[in-house]
């Protein structure tokens, strides 16, 4: 069975998924509200304004190790018979681990202070985000495999 990085890693399907990927994002910021939501779009704005393309570069950037991390619900998924979108839905906590455990490592070594200081702002609440945005993050890997 192929893995998820064989099957939207390689061009042309990676182009489709990262420019989708970055819809899925905006989308996601767009959503919030409350004073979190402010404070979430404020950072979204700042990491944006970086450079032209910054988001997409990212997204490109930790495209392998999210689709090496999301594989083994994928493969569950399969191995069910279950929609891998509705899979993830339903285990939305490890989804939202699986995907922090990645940019946890990689703010880490982040060589912008301000990529660093703004992921570290946001990271005691970036778990519920991320559970937030696992059905948009679902239906967009239906769309794609």
């Amino acid at each position: 069975m192929p893995t998820l990085s064989e099957l939207l890693g390689a061009s042309p399907k990676r182009d489709q998924v990262i420019a989708d990927a970055c819809q899925v994002l905006d989308d996601e910021v767009a959503d919030k509200g409350g004073l979190s939501g402010l404070a979430i779009k404020g950072a979204y704005g700042v990491i944006k304004g970086i450079k032209p393309g910054f988001i997409r570069d990212v997204v490109d950037g930790l495209l392998n190790d999210f689709l090496r991390v999301l594989d083994p619900l994928y493969q569950e998924a399969v191995a069910k018979g279950v929609r891998p979108g509705a899979h993830l839905q339903a285990n939305s906590s490890r989804v939202a681990d699986a995907l922090l455990g990645v940019t946890d490592e990689k703010a880490a070594r982040a060589q912008r202070a301000v990529v660093k200081s703004t992921y570290d702002k946001l990271r005691p609440t970036a778990k519920k985000q991320v559970e937030a945005a696992v059905p948009r993050l679902g239906a967009m890997l239906d769309r794609h495999v």
